[in-house]
């Protein structure tokens, strides 16, 4: 049944390979898509659109065929078809309507057929169906991970395993699938080519079982099924070490203490005041819709459209400032986490936490005053659930200005006037809670021109479990946290993915690298001198940064110079360093996450390369992400449309501070305007007054008036600065 199934998908139109339905779409008459509504070519799918895709792919298969949706998203236009659409709609034009389009992944229940598909929403024509070959595995989703949840825990041989380790009556086991990873090993009846989970078991505190908001990853077990999610047949139990090394041992419950985060587990402190954002003339940005869920955004000379998406999450498009072009699309491509364990299954553990599951699948209902504080504005969206439905994902995003200390200032010594300019910004959020662990993303704009993306890590370790009489033993792959746990030692890797338009399209990308003069008794007879080296770079590649020669990387338009200097307008990029990927080259860790070895790749533009790991990363083998892109050292020097892929990472070796919940870790990226202006760009940024900010001084009048050294203290003299 199954064969003669695929039989008849395969038969659907296969998408067109030359531009010719792609130039038509773009001049097609607003009276040719009366089949479907008009909406703006980057607007994320609506409900309808979600179910409607769904329902032109079930129509390709046999009448009563079961299929599970794994991803419904927008399928973007052709950068050359929707760029000039872009500019011409800036422009005041109304250019004609694009054809609306659905990517879809979906498998056929109860096996391991996997198919994508292309949707025409316009044509309401199926374009492209084709079953997925080895090692191309889908996505999990929610209703797959909750299936598996359930079924694990009732499966008999689990339910033995289980009742050897002599758990306290009344136990509650609590169960943790995780993605399987990749080892290229065939054992039996088993290959990894085949899609399985790792599953974790953990307990509830065993003397308040009752919670169930208890920190089960306090008290790990080492017995973790493998389970086939299509199918929910149990592959093998895997036990876990819980010495030092790969040995196996009897495990018997020992009594210890809980450990958690909840607050009515602890006495809160009580000398905390509350610290209010408060905006009387509200917010000075403004929201309007662009589609039925997109969002463009306008604050302070910014202009740009955010969209959401399933994998992705937060995308922003066709970002300007001042009505000047700057980046085409913004994007956290791609996220993995590569654990240090040598010993089985733990040297399988890696999650790429957008490709494996997705940003958008796990972004929270972000809350008023708790999430977002100040006057807030929230994106909602929609996605698409496993059976094709949409299903409301409110809240995903939260928009905010908050105050981020000084932009500038400057005082005249010898008028004593101070100008200061306080660095308000544009905050655009959101969280991902992926199992235990919690992501909270933001890009951030100020008033000079600068975008910042922001990382910070915090939720739970996923803990190991270790024998008790270990627990004050140093340990050779992680860190002891609490009695009778381990934290394994882990690094993350992040891939923001830059498609620049600095000053228009038609890019180039540079690094610059400060070098000591050689001393010459004329020019440096001091040996002081040093100049700057620029390097454009002409081939796709990956490259690093080298602080020892301060290599700055950049984004410069040559065609466009600035109006000061006649320099390239550009922006540079400030990445922290980072520790590559410590696995071998030869290791699937290595293979699978192409983006972690370096901290750029430079890749030439293709339409559909958007995610720095592949499009499939469940158990993928590697060789179809960016560092295999790269690896294609094309030229860029013809075109001049580079793609620029920056990326970071830490190397998490765990604290105890780290548990039971882990204090955020912070990771900032910035795109910083280089020769872009022709001055301060903030210069036109209101000074900071005490009439505006209206702040409290919690000095006595007494203690203001004191004089130190002869000096009076008090702000109130300085000229211009605080003065009402």
């Amino acid at each position: 049944m199954v064969a003669n199934q695929d039989a008849k998908a395969a038969q659907a139109p296969v998408i067109e390979t030359d531009n010719t339905a792609a130039v038509k779409a773009a001049i097609v008459s607003s009276e040719a898509t009366k089949a479907a509504p008009v909406t703006h070519p980057l607007g994320p799918l609506t409900g309808e659109e979600i179910s409607k895709g769904a329902d032109l792919v079930r129509s390709v298969w046999p009448e009563g065929t079961k299929l599970q949706f794994k991803v419904n998203t927008l399928h973007e236009p052709e950068k050359k078809i929707l760029a000039p659409w872009l500019a011409a709609e800036r422009a005041g034009e109304k250019p004609a309507p694009l054809e609306r389009k659905s990517f879809i992944v979906y498998t056929l229940r109860g096996t391991h057929n996997v198919h994508e598909a292309v949707v025409n929403l316009t044509t309401q024509k199926v374009e492209f169906n084709a079953k997925l070959g080895p090692f191309e595995h889908p996505n999990s989703d929610m209703a797959e991970l909750e299936e598996v949840e359930k079924a694990v825990l009732e499966i008999p041989e689990v339910k033995a395993e289980i009742e050897k380790l002599g758990l306290p009556e009344g136990a509650v086991v609590v169960m943790d699938p995780w993605i399987y990873g990749a080892d290229g090993i065939k054992e039996a009846k088993f290959f990894d080519d085949k899609r399985v989970m790792q599953c974790n078991l953990y307990l509830r505190d065993p003397k308040n079982s009752s919670e169930e908001d208890s920190c089960h990853y306090s008290f790990p077990l080492p017995v973790s099924p493998v389970i086939d999610p299509a199918t929910l047949e149990l592959v093998r139990i895997d036990i876990m070490p819980t010495g030092h090394d790969e040995t196996i041992k009897p495990f018997t419950w020992q009594d210890r203490p809980a450990n958690e985060y909840i607050p009515e587990a602890h006495t809160m402190r009580t000398d905390l005041k509350p610290l209010q954002v408060v905006q009387p003339e509200g917010a000075s940005f403004t929201v309007e819709p662009f589609s039925e869920l997109g969002r463009t955004l306008k604050w302070q000379k910014w202009d740009f459209k955010v969209g959401f998406n399933q994998r992705e999450g937060m995308v922003l498009y066709d970002v300007h400032y001042d009505n000047r072009p700057l980046f085409y699309r913004l994007s956290l491509s791609d996220m993995a986490i590569p654990y240090g364990d040598p010993r089985n299954p733990f040297h399988r553990k890696c999650a790429f936490d957008l490709g494996d599951v997705g940003a958008g699948l796990t972004a929270n209902n972000l809350q008023l005053g708790c999430d977002c504080l100040g006057s807030i504005y929230y994106i909602s969206s929609v996605l698409g659930n496993a059976e094709g439905k949409p299903v409301d994902a409110p809240n995903v995003v939260c928009i905010h200005e908050q105050d981020s200390g000084l932009l500038w200032k400057h005082t005249n010594y010898r008028t004593n006037r101070a100008v200061v300019v306080r660095n308000r910004e544009l905050v655009l959020q959101s969280i991902l809670t992926v199992s235990n662990y919690e992501y909270i993303l933001a890009f951030i704009f100020n008033q000079a021109g600068d975008i910042t993306y922001e990382v910070r890590a915090t939720g739970i370790l996923s803990t190991q479990p270790l024998d008790l009489d270990l627990t004050e033993v140093p340990h050779p792959f992680g860190t002891v946290v609490h009695p009778g746990v381990l934290g394994g030692y882990h690094q993350h890797f992040f891939s923001l993915r830059v498609d620049p338009m600095i000053g228009g399209h038609g890019n180039q990308i540079a690094y610059e690298e400060a070098e000591a003069m050689p001393r010459d008794p004329k020019l440096n007879p001091n040996g002081h001198g040093y100049m700057v080296k620029k390097t454009v770079i002409d081939t796709t590649g990956g490259y690093d940064l080298d602080p020892s020669k301060n290599r700055t990387f950049k984004i410069l338009n040559p065609s466009v110079k600035n109006t000061v200097n006649k320099l390239p307008v550009g922006y540079k990029v400030h990445v922290p360093p980072f520790q590559p990927i410590l696995a071998d080259k030869d290791s699937y860790h290595y293979k699978r996450a192409e983006f972690a070895d370096r901290s750029f790749y430079v890749t030439k533009y293709v339409d559909g390369e958007l995610f720095a790991g592949g499009k499939y990363t469940n158990q993928s083998h590697g060789g179809k992400g960016v560092r295999s892109w790269a690896e294609r050292k094309e030229d860029l020097t013809k075109e001049q449309d580079p793609v620029l892929w920056v990326n970071f990472g830490i190397n998490h070796i765990p604290r105890v501070e780290d548990f039971p919940v882990m204090p955020m870790e912070m990771l900032k990226v910035m795109l910083r305007p280089v020769n872009f202006f022709d001055k301060n760009p903030a210069l036109d940024v209101p000074s900071s007054k005490q009439s505006f900010n209206c702040s409290t001084a919690l000095n006595t009048a007494d203690e203001l008036a004191k004089k130190v050294d002869g000096l009076a203290v008090t702000g109130g003299e300085m000229k211009g600065c605080c003065k009402a």
